[in-house]
C-alpha cells in the first residue's frame, strides 16, 4: 500500500514541460514513465537514510505524489512535499521573462505554453555531481556514471530502487573506486575531493540557492571545484536560478546554427550577441529556443 498527497502548482506551471525540460529525467535516481507523463524519484527523509520511491503526475490540475510507503511519518512527507517543490521549481517566478519575450514571435510559445522551468535534484549536490558527469563525454556515459554512483553508494528502497549516494557516502571511497567501479575516468580524483571538501565543510553547494548572491561571485566559487569550467558552471548556475550564461557546448551550438544560421558555422561571439537582448535571462532564453522542437 502506498501513501498519497496532492500538491498545488501555480497558474504559469506546466508540468510536462518541467519534466521533459532536459535530460535530467534520464539520470538515477529520476525515471520517467514517457507514455503516463510520470515522474519516479527516490526520496531522503532529514537525516538522509530510509529512502523511499515516489511517483509524480498530474491530475486533476493538481500534483499527485504516490508514496511506496503508506506508514511514513508527517515528517517525511511534509520533507517530500519541499523536495517535489524543489525540483520542479514550483516557487520560481518566471514573469519577468514572460513578459521579456512576449513580443519575441519565435520564442512567444515559451509563456503560452507555461515553459521556462528546469528539472532538478533535491540537493545542489547531486546536481554539481550530475554536471561534472555531463562534460567531456556522450550522453549514454553520463546516465551510465549516474547510475552507478546511485546503485553501487546508494541506499536501497525496499522497491529496490536506489538513492542518490550521500555526501558521507561519496567520501567514503577511493579515487580507484570510482575509476574501477563508477568509470568516472578522469572525474574521479574530482569526485573523491570535492565530497571530502563538502563533509569537512569546505564547500557548501547549498549556499548556492541563496537569492543574495551575484551571478559573478557564485560562477568564480563554482568554478574553483575541479572539473567545473564555464559549461558546467553555466548550467549549474540555471539550476540555481541564475540565468546570465548560455552554456555554450557542441550540441547547443549545432542546434543554434541549424535554427538561425542556415546550418552554417558561426562564432560564439554571434551567438552571444543574438541573446543580449535577454540580459539575465538569455541563458533560459538560448536553452528554451534551441529546445523547441521538443515540444512544438
Amino acid at each position: 500500500m502506498s501513501k498519497i498527497l496532492f500538491l498545488d502548482t501555480p497558474a504559469n506551471f506546466s508540468f510536462n514541460h518541467t519534466i521533459n525540460s532536459h535530460g535530467w529525467y534520464e539520470l538515477s535516481p529520476f525515471e520517467l514513465d514517457k507514455e503516463n507523463q510520470r515522474l519516479s524519484y527516490v526520496f531522503t527523509d532529514e537525516n538522509s537514510e530510509n529512502p523511499v520511491t515516489a511517483k509524480i503526475e498530474e491530475t486533476n490540475g493538481k500534483l499527485k505524489i504516490d508514496i511506496a510507503d503508506e506508514n511514513i511519518n508527517k515528517t517525511f512527507q511534509e520533507k517530500i512535499l519541499r523536495d517535489v517543490r524543489h525540483i520542479l521549481r514550483l516557487d520560481d517566478n518566471l514573469s519577468e521573462f514572460y513578459k521579456l519575450i512576449k513580443s519575441e514571435k519565435q520564442l512567444a510559445w515559451i509563456s503560452k505554453q507555461n515553459a521556462g522551468r528546469l528539472l532538478r535534484s533535491t540537493t545542489v549536490f547531486e546536481d554539481l555531481v550530475k554536471t561534472i558527469c555531463t562534460t567531456n563525454c556522450s550522453w549514454a556515459l553520463t546516465k551510465k556514471m549516474a547510475m552507478n554512483l546511485t546503485q553501487k553508494l546508494g541506499q536501497k528502497t525496499e522497491d529496490g530502487k536506489f538513492a542518490f549516494p550521500t555526501v558521507e557516502a561519496m567520501a567514503s571511497v577511493s579515487t580507484e573506486f570510482y575509476k574501477n567501479e563508477i568509470r568516472a575516468g578522469y572525474r574521479s580524483t574530482y569526485f573523491a575531493e570535492l565530497a571530502e571538501k563538502v563533509v569537512s565543510g569546505e564547500t557548501n553547494p547549498e549556499r548556492w540557492l541563496q537569492k543574495d548572491l551575484p551571478t559573478k561571485e557564485l560562477k568564480k566559487e563554482m568554478k574553483q571545484i575541479k572539473g567545473v569550467g564555464d559549461y558546467a558552471a553555466e548550467n549549474l548556475l540555471k539550476l540555481v536560478g541564475h540565468y546570465d550564461g548560455l552554456a555554450l557546448d557542441s550540441w547547443l551550438r549545432a542546434q543554434f546554427y541549424k535554427k538561425h544560421n542556415d546550418g552554417q558555422i558561426c562564432t560564439d561571439k554571434d551567438i552571444e550577441n543574438f541573446y543580449e537582448k535577454f540580459g539575465s535571462w538569455r541563458g533560459l532564453a538560448v536553452w528554451c529556443d534551441v529546445t523547441e522542437r521538443w515540444f512544438v
